[in-house]
């Protein structure tokens, strides 16, 4: 632009002293060359204007695409798609008094896909191995090598309405705090079928949900299980504690089994109302179940401490309706080469749960069973870990016929 101006005062000049030096069609010539000058430039300066805002736009466009890879944004839902799983082997002895000592060899594979089609929202697929157990993906090697089956072990939504407040749906990982993830309540393996609801930040948790344990109104034993729990973590010095209670609520009162043998209640006390036909038998009561809980995370010196309760009532039995368990925990086999040892002592009533949920590997699975479980672990690599569970337990002791029962687990287990 400053060249522009130049040659206009330079043309200016030159116009008021060119008609005493030259010709009229000398002027005329010499005009005329500068009107073509002038416009090149206007031509060039307006080209540069458009390169100077190409440039810009460019630069711009740089800036967007720098802090979309940074900030890991996906140009499309399938990109969000992820895959993840683990795979254990297992040796196992299970001693029962006055039954034949009993080993085996198991082992459990798990995959779930997860991919996000919006920013809030999250859709799951898993499967496993093993039967169809709500509380087991064991499967036990056998049969001379045959195939295996595979089963629908996830599918559920996640719709997260705040980055506090989850909306869950489908068949979903249990919600529910278990302190160091024992199954005085839940079993580790039993993933609910319904809907959830969960709040949870940095002080408090609240959850609840409706769980179908047959959701189909044409069969006789349809009934639909409700629960809730809350609870707070707070800090104390360098430690942390969790504590917090629940309520669960599972109408069985007169009907049959939801799962299994007809006549396999899993501790839970029962009648038949033909003793001929298996068929009849109902439980004896519902399940309104009261949680308390309280987990303390510290440390002993360098090495991880946790101390442990978890207790439970159920309201709508008459007798054998309380459970607990108390437990410490040294050490964490979460890092290479780290290690880790817990004991746990439970003792859980006939009717303090529903048997058909709580621990599939205590005293055999169910209830009417207390003792001793000791457990220890080694870290060999972040992914990959070996370690041990032994049960000292003794069964049915509510109903008059204890009887010892003694397990030892050896697993090795990989994540993916």
């Amino acid at each position: 632009m400053q060249k522009l101006v130049f040659l206009v005062m330079v043309w200016s000049l030159t116009f008021s002293t060119a008609q005493a030096a030259v010709t009229d069609a000398e002027f005329a010539d010499l005009k005329a060359g500068l009107g073509s000058v002038l416009k090149r430039i206007e031509a060039l300066e307006a080209e540069n204007s458009k390169l100077r805002l190409a440039s810009e736009q460019l630069r711009e466009q740089n800036i967007s695409i720098s802090k979309a890879a940074q900030s890991g944004n996906k140009s499309s839902w399938t990109d969000t798609m992820a895959i993840k799983g683990d795979f254990r082997y297992r040796y196992e002895t299970i001693d029962v008094e006055n039954k034949d000592i009993r080993e085996r060899n198991r082992l459990r594979a798990r995959a779930k896909l997860t991919a996000n089609p919006s920013d809030n929202l999250e859709i799951g697929v898993g499967v496993a191995s093993g039967g169809d157990d709500p509380r087991s993906t064991n499967q036990t090697l056998s049969a001379a090598g045959a195939t295996k089956d595979l089963r629908l072990d996830l599918a559920y939504f996640k719709w997260s309405a705040t980055p506090n407040l989850d909306l869950i749906g489908g068949k979903y990982k249990n919600i529910y705090y278990r302190p160091e993830k024992t199954g005085l309540i839940w079993d580790g393996d039993y993933n609910p079928e319904g809907v959830a609801l969960v709040y949870n930040n940095e002080n408090y948790f609240l959850q609840g949900s409706i769980q179908f344990l047959e959701s189909d109104s044409k069969k006789s034993n349809n009934r639909t299980g409700f629960g809730l729990q809350g609870g707070f973590h707070t800090h104390l010095g360098d430690s942390q504690l969790t504590a917090g209670m629940g309520y669960f609520e599972f109408g069985a009162k007169d009907r049959t089994i939801f799962y299994g043998d007809d006549d396999d209640f899993l501790g839970n006390s029962y009648t038949c109302i033909a003793p001929s036909n298996l068929a009849s038998c109902v439980y004896d009561n519902d399940y309104e179940q009261v949680e308390l809980f309280a987990h303390l995370s510290t440390h002993a010196g360098d090495l991880p401490l946790s101390l442990f309760f978890d207790y439970v009532n159920n309201m709508a039995a008459d007798d054998f309706d309380t459970g607990w368990n108390v437990g410490v925990k040294v050490g964490k086999a979460k890092a290479s080469r780290t290690w880790e040892l817990a004991y746990i002592y439970e003792d859980l009533e006939a009717d303090a749960t529903l048997g058909l949920l709580s621990d599939s590997n205590f005293g055999g699975g169910g209830t009417d069973v207390k003792g001793h479980i000791f457990k220890g672990g080694w870290a060999i690599s972040k992914k990959w870990k070996i370690g041990f569970t032994y049960l000292v337990n003794e069964s049915n002791g509510n109903k008059g016929t204890e009887k010892d029962y003694n397990r030892l687990q050896v697993d090795t287990a990989f994540k993916f």
